[in-house]
């Protein structure tokens, strides 16, 4: 019996267009980035029997096209950046255009041999609320260092009163993002979950749940890796150099990164010890900081696996030996 071959196809995303190439096919489309464009679009995809669909994230120009694929039943695969780039270095491909990248992609789309499961489409809309709230937390602490080096006191009082207004906005915003998430039962409970943890606030709470949906259902090495938390070693031949974390979720390791600190100074007595113990061995505060943030995280992930509130000792899969 013949062979089934999954027909894949790829989109170069843009602001205003997308190019769209099939893998192994030399018939490409351009269409507008808009409603009436994606009409075309499913249309000429339906009509090339393509079922998997590759596509770059673009800053976010790519979510409409991939939510409306998804919509429809295809299966998208979402490419960072840096893994189209790998395979064309791979394959020493160093041209680059629109319809070029497409044709990349189309490529690289049907090398892929693993399909993970579309995010929960809930969780997409919440991260863009979390992202508001995120962005609103970095202005207040570019005011505060306004503040810090003004001398003026008019102009002092100016930066105190938009550090209030947005603080205000900025603790509005997780109450209302929080009330939304608490509307669905079965997130609701994985928040209270995640929060139970000693060291894990609301706001280290919600961006777990909503930055790494995947939570409980992974490994500890994995969730640590996705987070851009994970150690990597810098050996080769007889140098060994320092191992340090690389990639991952920029915004959910800056989250976790933040927690640590109260974390382990204060509500977790885990990651308090831990930050002892590696700060005695002689590591860098940063480094000991890294590791509690991992720690806190791979805690968090074994509590959701466990369906149970964290307890003050944590649960045996989540005891690891620190890493630095």
């Amino acid at each position: 019996m013949a062979k089934r071959i999954t027909v894949c196809a790829g989109i170069d995303t843009g602001k205003r267009k997308l190019d769209v190439a099939i893998d192994g096919n030399c018939e490409q489309l351009q269409v507008e980035n808009t409603a009436e464009g994606y009409k075309v679009l499913l249309e000429w995809l339906r009509r090339h029997k393509v079922k998997r669909i590759g596509i770059e994230a673009s800053g976010g120009y790519e979510q409409p096209v991939v939510v409306e694929l998804r919509r429809k039943r295809f299966v998208v695969v979402v490419f960072q950046p840096a893994q189209v780039r790998a395979y064309a270095k791979f394959h020493l491909q160093r041209a680059k255009n629109d319809k070029i990248d497409a044709a990349l992609i189309a490529a690289c789309t049907a090398a892929v041999k693993k399909i993970h499961p579309a995010p929960d489409p809930r969780l997409q809309l919440f991260a863009e609320h979390l992202t508001l709230i995120e962005q609103i937390g970095e202005d207040v602490t570019l005011y505060k260092n306004r503040l810090e080096t003004c001398r003026d006191p008019r102009i002092q009082k100016v930066w105190k009163e938009e550090i209030a207004r947005l603080a205000k906005r900025e603790r509005g915003e997780l109450k209302a993002l929080v009330a939304a998430i608490r509307e669905h039962r079965d997130l609701a409970q994985r928040l209270d979950l995640i929060y139970s943890v000693g060291g894990a606030g609301l706001p280290t709470a919600v961006a777990i749940l909503v930055r790494m949906p995947e939570i409980g259902q992974l490994s500890r090495e994995q969730v640590a890796a996705l987070a851009g938390l994970a150690p990597y070693d810098d050996d080769s031949g007889e140098q060994v150099g320092i191992r340090h974390i690389d990639g991952g979720r920029k915004r959910l390791r800056r989250a976790l990164y933040t927690a640590a600190l109260p974390a382990s100074f204060r509500w977790n007595p885990q990651l308090i010890a831990l930050y002892k113990r590696l700060r005695a061995a002689g590591k860098e505060h940063k480094r000991c900081l890294i590791a509690c943030a991992r720690k806190l995280l791979i805690f968090v992930n074994s509590v959701v696996a466990r369906g149970t509130p964290w307890q003050d000792e944590p649960p045996p899969s989540a005891i690891i030996a620190p890493t630095g």
